[in-house]
């Protein structure tokens, strides 16, 4: 037959005929025929086709314009021509001048776990204002609970509180301090450095007998003025707040928006009272602390904004300030930096690994070439505030003479953080008994003038953030999920926040294991990687923290940096007991390192991190991130390195210590001998170094200062959100305006 053949020969002869299956033509589905003219449209697919790469790149045409004009001016008032036919204009004077006009309109803040950073990008340091704010209430926070003081008390059958203060905080409690009081010691004299035996003693006696000298108001130069609340104001915010008297008329209660690294959902009944607290503390620090002239939103709207936010961000948290920034206080342009890269610009890293020990966190993570390396992040729930209160507890033990310490009291607290800060060391030869004063200043009483002696407990609680089970975590995941919740994809209704395989790791290694087969446990001789003892009832201890690259241990031991246990040994092994208390003898918190003081993995009983799951990914927000930091730094170098060895050279070589937890002396001197006695056996002990941020600058300022630098960059800064782009585009505007995948 000649003729035109059918579409159904054709595909016959093809072999592309689909079988129908008996079915009738008519129970097909419909197919709508492809509108051909579409092949060929370039719809989003070119940059210039986005809003806000268009209005970035209409910014770069008026500056070259502008640039043109600037020079046509300078040829007509006798300017020079060089041999390239342009006028000479002194390029890094303009650039100096572009950049100190942008300091001066721009504002730098970082809100950390307790305290917010904020200045200009101009200034040389930054303003530092605690992250709380004093509402009205019927009773302030000391009087909450029943007035159950902070450290909480053991009381008697009577409802009295325990009289004798080493029993004070518990037998659990008096366990772990006499047995790091001992490693201490064991470690000293294995440095050859002089213990008194009654050392303890020495100190108790004092304690016990010491009283206090009364100094009138007057003869007080170092008085403090406390915040007068007698005209009611509806708040009060900043350093403020901590100065208004507990027992005011009418009563203060304080708030603090943010802890532990979240925002604060157990204190709030709302998700904008929250934030509008957050505002206000921004708002009242402009005005009181940089004391700009700011009345009214049209002079808000003549400053830029760059907003320091953590590694491990919350997508609605950054939303959320974001839109604080653009539609409540109505500011030109805002930007936002990760914290770890901004301590990089600051200190004037490329390759480092960021240690920032915060007040209420602890974060980890590596930042190679300018850019945050996203599965490095590890963000740790514990910080200089727990180091606080473990102070707290071991001078209360040792019969401090102002037994009545109380830190839900706000003088207290006060006194609490200046004592810390002021006499807290890790340098072994400074630890002997010491004779020391301080100063009790309350509202509407004489100051008292106390002397108390001191021992080993001005290194024990800053060495406990390397064991940092022994702090008190109880309340740490209150109110957690209560008010926001998480952030989900609009399209596939997955969670979208950032998520990294070394927090996963941690995650994993913190949740209980399941109940094992009597057929599947490991047997003592080893079998499947486990050391047991079959005298021990407790779970069998994983020895070995293993480096993950795409889901497969690296097979040599060499290219990872975490050294593989030993066997334990029947005598002088050290032993915990079923809680994890170190047992008298048990050095494990306090040995670095060395060649005859090793630190062995099998001391603390943390199970092997495995493999990344999006299981525990889902339950994040239910699993506390506690982790020894030491191993927190190793496993984040391992997730950064990927089994490359220079890289990870170059990341131990290059550990930068910043955050106001890091500024006890010999602190960074402790961790690089504890990642050495970690690396011992792979190779890479000999290239830790820890370093402090350069040119004597402070460490808890190194964050903002380098918020600053990235404020100052008029050029090559592409971050900037502004109203106009934030109206039409909402939240998705950061897809395109942040340095890292959203």
């Amino acid at each position: 037959m000649v003729g035109k053949k059918s579409g159904k020969a054709l595909l016959r002869e093809e072999g592309l005929e689909r079988t129908d299956n008996n079915m009738e033509q008519s129970s097909w589905p419909v197919i709508q025929p492809i509108n051909q003219k579409n092949y060929y449209v370039d719809f989003l697919k070119r940059d210039e086709q986005f809003l806000a790469v268009r209005t970035q790149q209409d910014e770069a045409r008026l500056r070259m314009i502008k640039n043109a004009k600037d020079r046509d001016r300078a040829l007509a008032h006798g300017g020079k021509v060089n041999e390239d036919g342009d006028v000479d204009m002194d390029e890094d004077d303009e650039e100096e001048e572009d950049e100190i006009s942008a300091g001066n309109r721009t504002i730098v803040i970082h809100p950390g776990s307790e305290n917010l950073r904020i200045g200009l990008a101009s200034d040389l340091l930054p303003k530092t204002v605690p992250m709380v704010i004093a509402r009205r209430a019927q009773m302030s926070e000391m009087e909450e609970d029943d007035g159950e003081p902070a450290p909480k008390r053991r009381k008697l059958d009577s409802g009295l509180v325990e009289p004798v203060p080493e029993k004070r905080f518990g037998e659990a409690f008096a366990a772990k301090f006499v047995a790091a009081s001992n490693e201490l010691k064991v470690r000293m004299r294995m440095n050859k450095l002089k213990v008194l035996p009654q050392s303890r003693d020495m100190v108790v006696s004092y304690n016990r007998r010491a009283t206090y000298e009364t100094i009138n108001e007057h003869n007080d130069t170092m008085h403090i003025d406390w915040t007068d609340v007698s005209k009611e104001p509806t708040y009060v915010a900043g350093n403020a707040a901590l100065r208004i008297p507990d027992e005011s008329k009418p009563r203060y209660k304080l708030h603090w928006p943010i802890r532990h690294g979240w925002v604060n959902e157990k204190d709030y009944d709302s998700t904008r009272n929250l934030y509008n607290d957050i505002g206000l503390i921004i708002e009242d620090s402009v005005r009181t602390e940089l004391k700009l002239e700011i009345r009214t939103r049209k002079d808000w709207a003549q400053y830029n904004c760059v907003i320091v936010i953590p590694d491990y961000y919350e997508r609605t948290y950054v939303t959320h300030l974001l839109d604080l920034a653009i539609q409540d206080l109505g500011l030109a342009r805002v930007c936002f930096i990760q914290e770890s890269l901004a301590a990089s610009f600051g200190a004037g890293y490329t390759t480092t690994c960021v240690v920032d020990i915060g007040a209420q966190k602890t974060s980890v993570c590596c930042v190679e070439d300018g850019m945050v390396i996203e599965n490095s992040r590890v963000n740790l729930k514990f910080g200089g505030h727990d180091v606080t209160d473990q102070f707290v507890k071991m001078i209360i033990y040792n019969h401090f003479p102002y037994a009545d310490v109380n830190l839900k009291r706000r003088y207290d607290w006060l006194l609490a953080n200046e004592l810390k800060k002021k006499y807290s060391t890790i340098v072994e030869p400074d630890i002997s008994v010491q004779l020391y004063d301080f100063h009790l200043r309350a509202p509407r009483q004489d100051t008292r003038k106390y002397s108390f002696k001191i021992y080993d407990e001005v290194a024990l609680p800053s060495l406990t953030l390397f064991r940092p089970e022994l702090f008190d975590h109880k309340g740490k995941l209150d109110g957690r999920r209560r008010l926001i919740s998480k952030s989900y994809d609009t399209y596939d209704g997955k969670a979208n926040d950032p998520t990294s395989t070394a927090q996963g790791e941690i995650l994993k290694a913190l949740v209980p294991p399941e109940p094992v087969p009597e057929a599947l446990k490991p047997r003592p001789n080893g079998i499947n990687g486990l050391v047991r003892d079959e005298t021990d009832s407790r779970r069998p201890s994983i020895a070995r923290i293993q480096e993950l690259e795409n889901g497969t241990p690296t097979p040599s031991g060499a290219s990872s940096p975490i050294r593989r246990a030993t066997p334990p040994i029947d005598n002088g092994t050290p032993r915990h007991t079923e809680n994890g208390t170190p047992m008298p003898g048990d050095d494990s918190l306090l040995r670095p390192g060395g060649d005859d003081t090793m630190m062995d993995t099998t001391e603390h009983h943390y199970p092997t991190p495995q493999q990344q799951d999006p299981f525990y990914l889902e339950r994040r927000d239910d699993i506390l991130p506690i982790y020894p930091l030491a191993y927190a730094i190793t496993s984040s170098i391992n997730h950064a390195a990927r089994g490359s060895p220079a890289k990870t050279k170059d990341l131990y070589n290059s550990l930068l210590l910043v955050g106001g937890a890091s500024k006890t002396a010999g602190m960074g001197a402790h961790m690089e001998i504890t990642l050495q006695g970690i690396l011992a056996e792979t190779g890479y002990s000999r290239e830790v170094v820890v370093s402090r941020p350069p040119r004597e600058l402070d460490p808890e300022v190194v964050t903002w200062k380098g918020g600053a630098v990235f404020g100052r960059m008029s050029k090559t800064n592409d971050s900037w959100v502004t109203p106009f782009l934030y109206e039409r585009l909402g939240e998705r505007v950061l897809a395109s305006k942040l340095m890292w995948a959203w």
